[in-house]
């Protein structure tokens, strides 16, 4: 398939700048694959389309704010730093992102906060991902966390940053109920829609929760800049599946029950580690797999998403799963019933 196929029109007003009252008050769009039949529902209708030994598979990774505005030694340029993955936490290095770039080269100390109270410096700028910085911070490690975590900010999208900048209550929307483990920059969106009620009402139908943990990377926010999608290469994301997490998906998937993939990280985790005799085995590792299609899925049988910008990969991976044509359609149906797209808009169900 080609990148320009999956362009649609999408008109500004359509993206959401903020989260709902309520997690769950969200629009669903429900998308029945073998009738190809669409329906219109709210969030916390999903409760009516699963049951007794159905499990949900969740991302509980936690997103860290990872951009830190600080400024250049000598100049006092205002530069920003985009925390994507720590190296080494003895030696406090991380892979960043600057901007403006141009202005940063080795040996130059960026400062932060205040009072200086943070000061890093450059000590690499070739690799593929950016920079390298080393924070030059004396205390212990939980001081220094404690410090990104207080001159930091929610990593929300570039598209959203730009209608109205970041929010204190990005901190707490842009993250899900029942996130845990801290290291990614972006959130696991299609979790965004879950409260606490909603869940409990859920496991008094009989579904269960089931946890992996794969720390989203900045390859959700980066174009894809080829047509031919086989070449387009994604940025490795890191992921942890348990062995009680692939027991409990393999014995509902034995017994016919749903297995339902809560986003598209989700769905990347459980996808990039499948037994010979297809079925899900634990993992700790990297993955770069990119999901399009045409593509036969193994693991999960149902889908929750939001609905994703064109041409993005998170696109890509839905339609793939709910069919071209069909995903297409519905989407073109979802501009016309003005759905709210992207990070904090409305849902899709695909079942």
């Amino acid at each position: 398939m080609k990148l320009s196929q999956f362009k649609y029109d999408l008109p500004n007003e359509l993206i959401a700048a903020h989260p709902p009252k309520d997690r769950d008050d969200s629009r669903m769009m429900v998308l029945h694959r073998k009738e190809r039949k669409i329906e219109h529902k709210y969030f916390r209708d999903i409760v009516n389309y699963f049951g007794e030994g159905d499990v949900f598979v969740l991302n509980n990774t936690k997103v860290f704010p990872a951009l830190l505005t600080g400024e250049k030694e000598k100049t006092g340029a205002k530069i920003t730093v985009f925390l994507l993955r720590e190296l080494n936490p003895d030696a406090r290095l991380w892979d960043v992102l600057v901007d403006p770039a141009r202005k940063i080269r080795i040996g130059n100390k960026l400062y932060f906060g205040e009072d200086d109270s943070l000061v890093a410096e450059v000590i690499d700028n070739t690799t593929s991902r950016g920079r390298t910085l080393r924070f030059l911070f004396d205390g212990p490690y939980e001081e220094f966390k404690q410090t990104i975590e207080t001159l930091g900010k929610t990593p929300v999208p570039p598209e959203i940053q730009r209608i109205r900048g970041i929010t204190e209550e990005d901190r707490e929307r842009y993250q899900t109920i029942y996130a845990k483990h801290e290291g990614a920059v972006a959130a696991p969106t299609a979790g965004l829609h879950f409260s606490r009620e909603l869940m409990k009402r859920l496991e008094l139908g009989g579904v269960s929760f089931a946890e992996i943990t794969l720390h989203a990377g900045l390859g959700n926010f980066r174009n894809i800049e080829v047509e031919d999608l086989t070449k387009h290469k994604m940025d490795s994301e890191e992921f942890h599946i348990s062995q009680g997490t692939a027991d409990a998906v393999n014995e509902a998937k034995k017994k016919r029950r749903n297995v339902c993939a809560v986003g598209t990280t989700t769905m990347k985790g459980i996808e990039s580690s499948v037994s010979i005799s297809r079925m899900l085995k634990p993992y700790h590792g990297w993955t770069n797999k990119f999901i399009f299609p045409p593509y036969d899925f193994i693991i999960a049988n149902a889908m929750i998403t939001n609905f994703h910008l064109p041409k993005s990969s998170m696109l890509m991976m839905v339609a793939a799963f709910g069919g071209y044509d069909f995903v297409m359609e519905a989407y073109e149906e979802a501009v016309k019933k003005e759905y709210r797209f992207f990070t904090y808009g409305d849902a899709m169900l695909i079942i």
